[in-house]
């Protein structure tokens, strides 16, 4: 149960985050992400796209038993993705991003293990 409550959580901000980046034209992120001005729209938009399918990767498996391997390696895609996220923020000496983006790497550590290992769905 606590990992689907994990899983859960994950796939909303990420959802959500991810289809901000996809949906919002870059002029209207920089406010509230300081990293987009030094980073092309493209890859803006693909980290969107990623975030986006990782979110669905978390929990679409489990709820149909469809491919249900994909959970454990949506999860270490967003391990990856947070590692390059802690490095942007760390560079960046935004220290709150920074603690936030580790919070959500190890949440996702989390779920890779438990899926990979003793919890499999």
């Amino acid at each position: 149960m606590f990992l689907w409550i994990v899983q859960i959580l994950l796939a909303a901000l990420f959802a959500g985050a991810g289809l901000t980046k996809l949906i919002q034209p870059k002029e209207k992120l920089l406010d509230r992400m300081a990293w987009v001005r030094t980073t092309p729209p493209l890859q803006v938009k693909a980290l969107g796209a990623a975030e986006v399918l990782a979110a669905l990767g978390l929990v679409l498996p489990g709820l149909t038993g469809i491919a249900t391997v994909l959970t454990p390696l949506a999860a270490v895609g967003l391990v990856i993705v947070m590692v390059g996220a802690v490095v942007v923020h760390a560079r960046a000496k935004e220290h709150p991003g920074t603690a936030m983006t580790v919070v959500l790497l190890v949440l996702a550590a989390i779920v890779a293990w438990g899926r990979f290992g003793p919890y499999p769905l």
